[in-house]
């Protein structure tokens, strides 16, 4: 269930490659496969957790987003090889806002060779009971870990995208 973390660092994902059919006509990996690759880092980050398939399949509880916001820092190719981070910026009962940092692999796995930040997500997830399809306290064992997580990661650096407003500034009224 869990191959329990070191709580002083952000959660790693193991690496995904970027697949040729995710890329879109501009030659780059198309923006929802973006999403895709947070999900599934998200996924083995919620095993890792406690709070993937298997407890959803045993337990009937999961999380639904409820929130997301996505920078696209830089441009990803069929091939690429990534490793996104997950640190835990805040829990409750029934909610957990997190920040993921996807960073592109150098050649023969050397992040220290090239691996730039290629997106960032800011996230909020509800904890949800999936019978009644509402949100729901986490188990005890979970919401513990999520606090552990939050109060230890709170000592680390933010990315400056994390609670940035979208949109374009009205012209003043005449």
């Amino acid at each position: 269930m869990t191959d329990f973390i070191q709580p002083s660092e952000p959660l790693v994902a193991p690496e995904q490659t970027v697949r040729d059919e995710w890329t879109d006509y501009n030659g780059h990996l198309n923006m929802a496969y973006y999403h895709v690759l947070f999900d599934q880092a998200l996924d083995s980050v919620l095993d890792r957790i406690g709070m993937g398939a298997e407890r959803a399949r045993r337990d009937g509880l999961s999380v639904f987003t409820a929130e997301a916001h996505v920078h696209y820092l830089q441009e990803l190719n069929a091939g690429d090889r990534v490793q996104v981070s997950l640190q835990v910026l805040g829990a409750d009962a029934k909610r957990l806002h997190y920040v993921q940092t996807m960073r592109r692999v150098g050649a023969g796995g050397d992040k220290a060779e090239d691996g730039f930040v290629a997106a960032i997500t800011e996230n909020l997830i509800l904890h949800a009971d999936l019978s009644t399809r509402r949100v729901a306290p986490w188990a005890p064992d979970v919401a513990q870990r999520w606090t552990d997580l939050a109060r230890a990661h709170q000592s680390m650096p933010v990315p400056p995208q994390v609670g940035r407003v979208m949109g374009l500034r009205r012209p003043a009224q005449a």
